[in-house]
């Protein structure tokens, strides 16, 4: 009966290091896009890009950068 217990317990704990080490593999991932997609973005955020942004989007009723899924973007 030990034996039972014992290999549901190690299933258990290589079930939840495997989702551990994706969850981290996954958040490092999204981290190195999101700061290589802000070094793209600052190259182009001058006043003037930034002014025909304000145009395209003048008659939206929000930012579409301030959006909920937009998670890449929320500074800690």
């Amino acid at each position: 009966m030990s034996t039972s217990v014992a290999s549901k317990a190690l299933g258990s704990v290589v079930s939840l290091g495997l989702a551990s080490a994706v969850a981290t593999y996954v958040y490092g991932q999204l981290h190195t896009e999101s700061k290589t997609l802000d070094r793209v973005f600052s190259a182009y955020n001058t006043p003037e890009s930034e002014a025909s942004r304000q145009r395209v989007f003048d008659g939206a009723i929000e930012d579409p950068r301030n959006n909920l899924l937009n998670f890449l973007s929320w500074k800690k």
